[in-house]
């Protein structure tokens, strides 16, 4: 990267960091609010709060420091980058269900636009459990693939503006993904559509991240990857493969014995007790049979 790409590349960085400090700030003063009113923990409890500060310093750990220069050094690294952003950034994202301390941080007037839009036609075809699911899940497995295709990955790494959109693109798709997953109990999707999405969008990854450790020869230019490139391109598909099965996998067991756990809690008596073996048992088989 030249000079004045250098240059861009750290005004870049200043923007992120101040916009991300934005959104924190609208999101702490949305949740001042909200306790203030209701009762701190009541509608929103302090682990969601401390999750979504906590993918705040993910996304601003993942593009600077350590990772950040990792990430230029090898399409290894910038594929480490890109599962921080996807897997740890976006969840916890989702987790501190932001919608309401946001709008809350709002304007009066954009607050109440706000509320016009949520009643609007689209925005309730878009609410419901399945067309969320499919649009999710659509949304995050185009923007995997897409940033992963040869030219626009390399657009990233020659342009700072292009990575910083590719960045976003990762966060939003993850949040928007996990919300429906991890959000408040009202706006969740049913146990079974949830992991349906979970596994449907895990398979487009696995086969990206398969087409990345299998390929005989580098899908990539050479200076897009490391000093050995298709050890290095190897290396960043099993990075992608394995983290991403494993992480998808979990959520998808949670989600399904979670609820089962509510389904035996709103029917308890859906399975009676085992009556015990006896006398009075055998005898009322015995009639039965006769």
């Amino acid at each position: 990267m030249n000079a004045a790409g250098s240059v861009q590349a750290g005004l870049l960085t200043i923007l992120l960091a101040v916009a991300v400090a934005l959104l924190a700030a609208g999101y702490g003063r949305g949740v001042h609010e909200l306790w203030a009113r209701r009762g701190a923990g009541e509608v929103l409890p302090g682990w969601r709060v401390v999750a979504f500060g906590g993918g705040v310093l993910v996304v601003l750990a993942a593009d600077s420091g350590p990772l950040a220069g990792l990430a230029q050094r090898s399409f290894a690294g910038h594929m480490t980058q890109h599962m921080v952003l996807l897997l740890v950034a976006g969840p916890l994202l989702a987790a501190g269900a932001a919608g309401l301390p946001l709008s809350l941080a709002c304007p009066v007037r954009l607050r109440r636009r706000l509320a016009r839009l949520r009643s609007a036609r689209g925005t309730r075809w878009l609410r419901r459990p399945v067309n969320t699911a499919v649009v999710a899940g659509a949304v995050q497995t185009l923007v995997l693939w897409v940033w992963h295709l040869p030219a626009p990955y390399v657009a990233a790494l020659d342009r700072p503006v292009v990575h910083a959109l590719e960045h976003v693109c990762f966060v939003a798709g993850s949040w928007l993904l996990w919300a429906p997953i991890l959000g408040v109990t009202r706006h969740r999707l049913p146990g079974p559509v949830a992991m349906l999405l979970l596994v449907a969008t895990m398979l487009p990854a696995s086969a990206l991240g398969a087409v990345l450790t299998f390929a005989p020869r580098p899908v990539y230019p050479l200076r897009a990857l490391g000093p050995e490139p298709l050890a290095d391109q190897q290396l960043a598909g099993l990075l992608m493969w394995a983290p991403m099965d494993v992480a998808v996998l979990v959520a998808a067991l949670t989600v399904f014995l979670r609820w089962l756990l509510r389904l035996q809690r709103q029917h308890p008596d859906a399975v009676g007790p085992t009556e015990p073996a006896g006398p009075a048992a055998a005898a009322r088989t015995e009639g039965v049979l006769r």
